[in-house]
């Protein structure tokens, strides 16, 4: 498992404005979240398209908490792979950076989307 993930360079700016817009409490909740919203489009991303590291960094137990099992199940399901996969790590970083593109894609059109993809 990995000791700590980055956002792209572009998705450190987001992570700071829509944890101010939204008002969530600490950055690690939209990016919870944004995780969240990638895996729910049901889509495996490309481990090629995967981008830089020189963002906001996360360590494993901030960026996953006490819920870990449940997002590695949720990354294992969409992949069909299990917890020892060594491109895990890669596969939460697409999908954090994923996710926190589209959510602020869709903050610019309408916050409440952002609470209806459950």
């Amino acid at each position: 498992m990995f000791k700590h993930i980055k956002t792209s360079k572009e998705n450190k700016e987001i992570v700071t404005s829509l944890t101010n817009n939204l008002g969530l409490g600490p950055e690690n909740i939209i990016a919870r979240i944004a995780i969240g919203y990638s895996i729910s489009q049901n889509k495996q991303l490309n481990i090629n398209d995967i981008k830089n590291s020189s963002g906001k960094e996360y360590s494993y137990s901030v960026l996953l908490g006490n819920n870990d099992r449940i997002y590695i199940a949720m990354i294992c399901e969409l992949y069909n792979t299990n917890k020892t996969d060594p491109d895990l790590s890669k596969y939460f970083k697409l999908h954090l950076d994923h996710g926190l593109s589209k959510l602020d894609e869709l903050e610019l059109q309408n916050i409440d989307q952002i609470f209806d993809f459950a």
